[in-house]
């Protein structure tokens, strides 16, 4: 079998995770395989707080992992050959604050991973946020080594490469203009982003990815038109400048509550496409996960089924004024079974009663009429060992933990009689005969020549797209695409 790839990072993608994994072909599942829970052999006794972030902290090519705790405490787990396979080996400490999210990336350029976070004073839920970025040191952090940004944003900011010179920079709404206005990564200067009216939706779903397969990112946003209906738009990126926006979506007909957009090649024909879950109604009682096709302003329903054994099931809705562990409407995609096709994960609250977890979406060929023009569907696993058995989940993730190439997951989980997240990961015992490619994407800035003799490795590079062709069993062409964006 063959497997040829290119990558060709230019304008960039935001990330978290920055390994990307492909497998396909010849799979074949062991009977009764399950997840097995290896929480202790990953964490020890350090299993809480909020896993925020992904990143090679420490350039080992090694995974680590970017915690939360309490209001103001990060603490980065580095990857480790001993159990606990995951140390808390740098902690940064904020006082007064409450910090809402982290984006590891090297913001300056110098190869090394420095940490961006957004913060907003302590017990105001609604301020603006304030931006700060920590230059990494030699693999550490210094609190008294950073960069304040001297403007807040309404909203969490997108990480994006925004003048394709392979540095993140920081875009949003800020306080002080009508337009979105970035940050421009190692000169760090402002400047107007787009010349566009609109209003930037809130909470923030938008995504720096190549939408159109020409190896380049684009810019899709997602706004409010009068009088406040909810849009899409997809400024495409034309050597290096962002064209204004001439192909505007509209929401579902009926849907009430909009979750975050996701985008994955659903259908395996190499072409992205958006996945939406979304309620037809404020409490949710009604979901439903949309998708459309590039080019196209139809929306098919491609899960719909939420009832199982009589309980009717549904998304959680976001509650900004809830000060913890509130979370928008989330997909998280991954290819589970390892057959080509990118499943989800979804967290799901019984609409009448008070338990929530995380179910498993499998991606299946479509057998029903409303989803024929997607071709395939989401199946819920709404049983399935050790992941059923974790209450009150409110955020799950896939994540290689063995970098085998099968994708195991993470779920964080409240206790009303803690203050902290508990973390659970589950080792996924799938096995197939299949292969999968892993790729490093570096920043491309300096290779042998890195400044103070570092290693290019953990740059989180906002950018990557990766397309590749695989030939299957009987001897067909599949194409397929790979890309990592934040959103």
């Amino acid at each position: 079998m063959r497997a040829p790839c290119c990558c060709r990072p230019r304008s960039g993608l935001p990330f978290p995770p920055f390994l990307i994994f492909f497998s396909s072909l010849l799979v074949r599942a062991r009977p009764g395989w399950a997840l097995q829970n290896v929480t202790s052999q990953l964490f020890g006794n350090q299993a809480y707080g909020t896993l925020a972030a992904f990143g090679d902290f420490n350039s080992d090519k090694q995974t680590d992992l970017f915690v939360l705790r309490g209001d103001g405490e990060l603490n980065i787990f580095l990857a480790d050959q001993k159990e606990p396979y995951f140390k808390p080996k740098v902690k940064l400490l904020l006082t007064n604050v409450v910090i809402t999210s982290v984006v590891p990336g090297d913001y300056d350029g110098d190869s090394q991973m420095d940490v961006l976070l957004t913060t907003r004073p302590q017990k105001q839920p609604n301020a603006d946020l304030s931006v700060l970025i920590f230059w990494g040191n030699n693999q550490t952090l210094d609190v008294n080594r950073k960069f304040v940004l001297n403007k807040t944003f309404h909203d969490e900011p997108l990480i994006m490469d925004f003048n394709g010179d392979l540095i993140p920079d920081v875009f949003g709404a800020t306080s002080d203009s009508d337009k979105p206005q970035v940050l421009l990564g190692r000169n760090l200067s402002w400047h107007i982003a787009l010349d566009t009216q609109k209003k930037l939706y809130t909470p923030h779903s938008h995504a720096f990815i190549d939408l159109n397969n020409d190896f380049t990112a684009d810019l899709f946003l997602t706004t409010l038109a009068p009088p406040n209906e909810i849009q899409f738009e997809i400024w495409v990126n034309q050597d290096g400048n962002f064209s204004k926006a001439t192909h505007m979506k509209r929401k579902p007909k009926d849907v009430k509550v909009v979750g975050q957009s996701v985008f994955a090649d659903f259908d395996g024909d190499g072409q992205t496409e958006h996945l939406l879950p979304a309620c037809a109604d404020s409490a949710c009682q009604k979901s439903v996960i949309y998708l459309s096709k590039p080019g196209l302003d139809s929306w098919f329903p491609v899960l719909q089924n939420f009832t199982y054994k009589g309980t009717l099931w549904g998304f959680v809705p976001y509650d900004s004024a809830q000060t913890n562990f509130s979370f928008p409407i989330t997909l998280h995609i991954g290819d589970y079974n390892m057959d080509g096709y990118p499943d989800a994960l979804a967290i799901l609250k019984n609409t009448s009663g008070s338990n929530q977890q995380a179910f498993l979406l499998e991606n299946v060929e479509c057998n029903e009429a409303s989803c024929a023009g997607a071709r395939r569907m989401f199946k819920v696993y709404w049983e399935l060992s050790d992941l059923n058995q974790i209450k009150d989940a409110v955020v799950a993730t896939f994540f290689d933990i063995y970098e085998d190439g099968i994708l195991d997951i993470i779920v964080l989980s409240k206790d009303s009689t803690k203050t902290e997240l508990a973390i659970h990961t589950l080792k996924n015992n799938f096995e197939a005969d299949a292969y999968f490619v892993k790729v490093i994407v570096l920043s491309g800035l300096c290779s042998n020549d890195c400044p103070r003799k570092i290693t290019p490795f953990g740059v989180n590079q906002p950018g990557p797209y990766i397309m590749y062709t695989t030939v299957d069993a009987n001897g067909y062409l599949k194409n397929g695409s790979g890309k990592t964006y934040f959103c």
